[in-house]
């Protein structure tokens, strides 16, 4: 595990952008996996104005999965993650829904579709993966205790982990589904690589665990520490330890 600290939050998400451009660019890649969240919205800004900048206006190639979805959520719904990545890439990149592909929160048995949509991710397999990092340790929607062969799966979010994405609820808790379907640890460690985005001091002690700790369930994101070519990118503030 390769551990870079940037002063700011912008520094991180200008490289982090840097390296998806890279990827993204280039048809010959796997598609990439993406992820969603506060952290990735300066993210996909930087990569939007990175992308226009350098006068790309072909990217019919475009292919990407996302981790999760919650369940109860379709497309139409802005509070989804298929809205959020419709709106921060797909729009400003002229990229199709049908391109960025996300299980099926509205699919009648979430079971089943995770297990569609994990054949759908393996049949194609997943170049680099961008991950977010979750203030319980949890990566995708993997929720302590979580065994590093976790597959896809449909799972049962943490109060707090609720209470972490209730802002894009209007700061209503209840409003949050209590179900998403995600990759599991397994899918995570099956891409060629890795790259976990984390700013703000509140990520300052998980991100010490995940550094310091030993890989263990109660940690989920420390089944990272296996993979062989994993970058974590960090501002001053998540590294201030």
């Amino acid at each position: 595990m390769k551990f870079t600290v940037l002063e700011t939050p912008l520094a991180v998400a200008e490289q982090a952008a840097a390296l998806l451009a890279e990827v993204l660019l280039d048809p010959s890649r796997a598609p990439s996996g993406l992820a969603t969240g506060r952290t990735m919205v300066a993210v996909y800004g930087c990569l939007v104005s990175v992308l226009q900048k350098a006068g790309i206006n072909n990217l019919s190639h475009w292919r990407s999965f996302n981790l999760d979805e919650y369940v109860g959520l379709g497309p139409g719904d802005k509070r989804s993650f298929a809205a959020y990545m419709d709106l921060h890439l797909g729009q400003p990149l002229g990229i199709p829904p049908t391109a960025m592909l996300l299980p099926n929160g509205l699919a009648p048995n979430p079971t089943l579709e995770a297990a569609r949509y994990s054949q759908q991710v393996q049949s194609q397999g997943i170049g680099l993966q961008l991950l977010g990092l979750g203030e319980n340790g949890h990566v995708g929607f993997n929720e302590p205790p979580c065994g590093a062969t976790a597959p896809c799966r449909c799972v049962l979010l943490s109060e707090a982990t609720r209470a972490q994405n209730a802002e894009a609820f209007g700061g209503q808790l209840l409003a949050v589904p209590e179900r998403a379907i995600t990759l599991g640890i397994a899918d995570i460690l099956a891409a060629d690589e890795l790259l976990l985005v984390v700013t703000g001091a509140n990520k300052s002690a998980v991100l010490r665990r995940l550094l310091e700790e030993p890989a263990q369930e109660a940690l989920p994101a420390s089944w990272l520490q296996s993979h062989p070519n994993c970058l974590v990118l960090a501002d001053r503030a998540a590294a201030n330890f």
